[in-house]
């Protein structure tokens, strides 16, 4: 079992090909299951001196393949990005 503030500190990334997904920002739970549905990341990589990227990712729970000590392996299917507001 893991609380949600050890997986916030792992970074997520895609062993299909390398892609990092940054780290986990929020949850999304079936509420009439009480079960986890997907994660949300957030990438903060800067792309220059004065702007960063804030896009998010939604992850289905089926694409993480393993639980690391530092990363969370994935495999994507479908890529979805969410905008931010």
């Amino acid at each position: 079992m893991y609380y949600l503030s050890e997986l916030m500190t792992k970074e997520v990334i895609n062993i299909g090909d390398g892609t990092c997904y940054g780290f986990i920002e929020d949850l999304e739970v079936d509420l009439s299951t009480g079960r986890i549905a997907k994660i949300i990341t957030k990438d903060n990589k800067k792309n220059s001196l004065l702007f960063s990227s804030n896009e998010s990712y939604e992850i289905p729970l089926k694409e993480i393949k393993k639980i690391g000590d530092d990363v969370i392996l994935i495999e994507k299917e479908n890529e979805k990005k969410v905008e931010n507001n």
